[in-house]
């Protein structure tokens, strides 16, 4: 392996290495979590509490009617305290505890936070947003070491950060179109698909769809054949039109298929063109994949 490459693959390791440390460290330091011992947050009336996360949020539980939340964003929850008319003021305020308004638990994809939401009297010093921190997230997937979306994100930048592509281990060409398989990568569970598509006309190239399955290398009677259709659990662009290059990093749960099949890639286009290129990937390829 080339050097660069074993300095890219060094760098994940090392990131992946350290994310890991902190999730095992939070289960380890806290397997349990008790009222008393939560983090405690100050909220006032008429000032919102913004809590941001690393990765999406799934949803919030607020334990009490005393608090109100919504998600303004896929990853930031928005908390406060809930609003009464003057005429129930009065009795709302008797029932409050202003040392404990409720407890907030925020689940996200791979960690769960919780914090104790106490009453304050004065604005100017209550907390107007805060971010999720590694010493407050308990894991959810641990020891599974399941990737978040978060974490397939950062790991797919990194592939792309690497400064030069070499041969690729797969390409094909038709109508000046060229669709090339980088490299593959595997970490865990997931296989990582780096792909490069090309076009050497002045036409742009409007994608209707790139199309991912498992086939019979040989098809004997159209009724035998046994297409299976696999999706990525995450790509890093969405991009739906390309001019000369467009370049792409797709996830796969882990598969495998024996030596009687092969991988098909598709590249189609919309509407009535006849641009469409078809890649079979050997399994070979996929066994050979470099680990981060």
């Amino acid at each position: 392996m080339k050097k660069t490459t074993t300095n890219t693959l060094k760098i994940f390791l090392l990131s992946f290495t350290f994310f890991s440390v902190m999730m095992i460290n939070a289960q380890t330091e806290k397997p349990e979590n008790r009222v008393i011992n939560l983090k405690k947050l100050d909220i006032s009336d008429g000032v919102s509490l913004h809590i941001i996360s690393p990765e999406p949020i799934q949803f919030v539980d607020l334990s009490t009617a005393n608090l109100t939340g919504d998600l303004p964003a896929e990853n930031i929850a928005r908390i406060k305290i809930t609003e009464t008319s003057e005429t129930d003021s009065t009795s709302i305020q008797k029932k409050i505890d202003k040392n404990n308004l409720g407890i907030i638990t925020v689940v996200c994809q791979s960690f769960m936070a919780q914090y104790k939401v106490n009453y304050l009297d004065f604005k100017s010093n209550s907390v107007a947003n805060i971010q999720i921190q590694p010493e407050d997230m308990q894991p959810l997937e641990y020891p599974k070491m399941a990737f978040s979306k978060t974490e397939l994100l950062r790991f797919s930048l990194d592939i792309l950060q690497k400064k030069k592509i070499g041969k690729p281990i797969r390409e094909v060409k038709d109508f000046k179109l060229t669709m090339q398989i980088n490299n593959v990568y595997v970490v865990n569970d997931y296989i990582f698909l780096d792909m490069t598509f090309l076009n050497s006309t002045n036409l742009g190239y409007d994608i209707d769809a790139i199309k991912f399955s498992v086939e019979d290398k040989k098809i004997y009677k159209a009724t035998n054949n046994q297409s299976i259709t696999l999706d990525p659990v995450y790509q890093l662009y969405h991009q739906k039109q390309f001019k000369k290059n467009y370049r792409n990093i797709y996830v796969f749960k882990k598969f495998t298929f024996p030596n009687s099949k092969v991988f098909k890639i598709r590249l189609l286009e919309e509407q009535l063109s006849g641009r469409a290129l078809e890649m079979k990937v050997k399994y070979s390829d996929i066994l050979n994949a470099d680990t981060f």
